[in-house]
């Protein structure tokens, strides 16, 4: 669970013009905090994890980085830190856990990853409008059938989305993740793909292009 496609593609494409503050909720190994601390190099970023081993591993992984001075992570439930936290983030970013709780597995950390009865859609999307700055974009990575039931959520709570990616394994194949843009202005959604493979099944153009910057094979 340390390194993923999800987490590399959500990293790369997660965008603000002006990102002075970064939270990334459910930070892990502390990836995609690390990828943005390198592509926002005067943002502060802080991380949420909820995993105690994760959290001990993203503090070393963060402690060892060249951004150590501007990255910081919390051991916490997202919700406590939704009560109790004041400031105010630019760029909120979740690749969160999805699946339900009859598809668990005997492995209690996967399960923890994965699965979403510690961090439910409703509980993610209402905590993140007190945290979101007026001009500030969540960004979140979910299969296509989640996504559009976080949306539905999300617009409940005065978030509006825009900004669609789709990605896919290969031309011809289904839909894999959609990454998704919200914030508190409606207005006219557009839509992208991303294919991570091209029909030679190597590496597509856009896919090494995207990551050539993290990823040391491209």
């Amino acid at each position: 669970m340390k390194v993923s496609t999800d987490g590399v593609v959500l990293g790369a494409m997660a965008s603000h013009s002006k990102a002075g503050r970064i939270l990334d909720i459910g930070t892990g190994t502390g990836l995609i905090a690390l990828m943005l601390a390198q592509r926002f190099p005067t943002a502060a970023v802080e991380g949420i994890e909820i995993d105690k081993d994760a959290y001990l591993q993203a503090s070393d992984n963060l402690a060892l980085s060249p951004w150590k001075d501007r990255v910081s992570v919390v051991h916490q439930s997202f919700q406590e830190f939704a009560k109790v936290e004041r400031k105010r983030f630019d760029l909120i970013v979740s690749n969160p856990p999805y699946f339900p709780a009859h598809l668990k597995s005997g492995d209690l950390k996967r399960n923890l990853a994965l699965h979403n009865d510690a961090l439910p859609f409703p509980d993610l999307v209402r905590g993140i409008p007190p945290l979101l700055s007026r001009d500030g974009l969540f960004w979140v990575m979910l299969p296509e059938r989640q996504m559009q039931e976080l949306e539905t959520l999300a617009m409940e709570e005065g978030l509006f989305p825009h900004n669609k990616i789709i990605v896919r394994n290969h031309p011809s194949a289904p839909v894999l993740r959609v990454v998704q843009a919200f914030s508190f202005l409606a207005q006219v959604s557009t839509e992208a793909s991303l294919l991570i493979r091209d029909q030679d099944r190597n590496y597509s153009k856009d896919y090494k292009e995207l990551l050539k910057d993290f990823l040391l094979d491209f």
